[in-house]
């Protein structure tokens, strides 16, 4: 690996191995497979591959939006469902559409600091069993009828009981809603439409795409090597089952607007899907290396985080990719592959928009010229989002693995992965490789 200036401070970390789940695009009820099924399912399989046991691990941090209520700390629960023991410590982070990519900066800075040497650092999300809950006012009724003494007194509040105290409260739709806004994520996609003007006709055309470079990818064997097959008790589960190989211009064209009705342009069809997966990335310092003969694919040189306004959550990868590029002294040319998660068609174009714009660049980036336009031949190359999903908690993990496997399959060196976030952030990750092995390398 060659030398490169890095914000993360001390010692440098290494990209070793990494897997994913397929992504299982949510139909109705709840899925076969709990996040933390997800989550054992991916890393069993990166671990069984390892020279090293997994007691061997210093720790290990899961990224997760939602995690059900049999497994707080999914982290932790994860860490003993995979045999790490009692000593290897398991945690959970939580940033979001950011949490995967947050679990491997986590991973990063605590082996840069010192204090790990081999860490296991990924995402999980089974957004289809996010719960359905119960209104406050039910809450209360319940609290109330427990709490009465004697058959008169329940009898009171039964007849106190409205039929609109039984309607369910959905926690995706609640998760997916900025509680200081207001608006739910689609909602904020319409908005920077509108204010980078981009047409329906726009967003079709790119979620067209994703399908289509996703069913090349799949047809040319270049996701498979990243998938470890899930069986669900009757079917084995090999692939991304959201990819729509039929979709075609007219088709997304008669959707109509799911956000703004009746007049929006964000469809479900140029939006990502609903989806349940997980990722994982092993990281590792010089010693670990060294120690346990792995060889070492990439070098984790930065990760930046950025805040923005949440109406306009969409646009965080400008702001993240700006800060990240500008720290290194970089600009958009010297990046070989972007993988820019595909939330909604609208705010991947905007952010290509608004990285090239002369006047959002002096605004909001406090930059005296716009980047060089990010060109459709390094972006999302085997699909993205739309077509594969976005399980909220997986995705910064998917994306950054993904990246990963671009850079090798192409021999490139440079690569970002960035994602907007909900509550109005973004998040990018800079990955360096080089054909040159490390001399601790087996």
């Amino acid at each position: 690996m060659t030398a490169a200036a890095s914000h993360l401070p001390g010692r440098p970390v290494y990209l070793i191995d990494g897997l994913r789940s397929p992504f299982l695009k949510v139909r109705g009820g709840p899925g076969a497979f709990r996040a933390s099924d997800l989550a054992v399912a991916a890393a069993r399989a990166v671990l069984l591959r390892q020279p090293f046991a997994p007691t061997d691990l210093d720790e290990v941090i899961l990224g997760c939006a939602a995690p059900g209520p049999d497994e707080a700390n999914i982290g932790r629960v994860v860490a003993l469902r995979l045999g790490c023991g009692h000593r290897v410590p398991g945690w959970t982070v939580q940033r979001n559409c950011a949490s995967g990519m947050q679990a491997i900066d986590s991973a990063a800075k605590d082996i840069a600091l010192g204090r790990a040497d081999l860490v296991l650092a990924g995402g999980t999300e089974a957004m289809s069993h996010h719960p359905v809950l119960l209104r406050p006012e039910m809450v209360d009724w319940l609290a109330r009828y427990r709490q009465a003494r004697g058959a008169a007194a329940r009898l009171r509040l039964l007849a106190r009981l409205r039929p609109r105290y039984l309607k369910p409260v959905i926690g995706l739709l609640r998760g997916l809603t900025d509680p200081v806004v207001g608006l739910g994520m689609g909602q904020t996609a319409e908005i920077v439409a509108e204010r980078f003007r981009i047409g329906r006709a726009e967003m079709d055309a790119f979620a067209l795409h994703s399908h289509r470079r996703l069913a090349q990818a799949r047809a040319e064997g270049r996701m498979a090597a990243e998938i470890v097959p899930l069986y669900d008790g009757t079917r084995v589960l090999e692939h991304d089952d959201g990819l729509r190989a039929d979709s075609s211009a007219d088709a997304l064209a008669r959707l109509r607007p799911t956000f703004d009705r009746p007049h929006g342009r964000v469809t479900a069809g140029n939006s990502a899907q609903v989806t349940d997966g997980a990722a994982w990335l092993l990281l590792a310092s010089a010693n670990a290396l060294e120690r346990h003969r792995l060889r070492a694919r990439a070098r984790i040189v930065d990760v930046a985080w950025a805040g923005l306004d949440p109406a306009q959550m969409g646009l965080g990868p400008a702001y993240a990719i700006a800060q990240l590029l500008d720290r290194h002294g970089l600009d958009t040319p010297e990046i070989d592959f972007w993988e820019i998660n595909e939330a909604f068609a609208a705010q991947v174009l905007a952010c290509l928009q608004a990285l090239a714009d002369p006047g959002f660049c002096r605004d909001e980036l406090q930059r005296d010229r716009p980047f060089p336009a990010i060109g459709p031949e390094t972006l999302n190359v085997d699909g993205g989002g739309i077509s594969l999903g976005h399980p909220v908690g997986a995705s910064g993990a998917r994306i950054t693995l993904h990246l990963l496997r671009v850079l090798e399959a192409r021999g490139t060196r440079r690569g970002v992965a960035s994602l907007c976030i909900g509550g109005g952030q973004g998040g990018a990750l800079l990955l360096e490789r080089d054909a040159a092995p490390l001399e601790t390398t087996s």
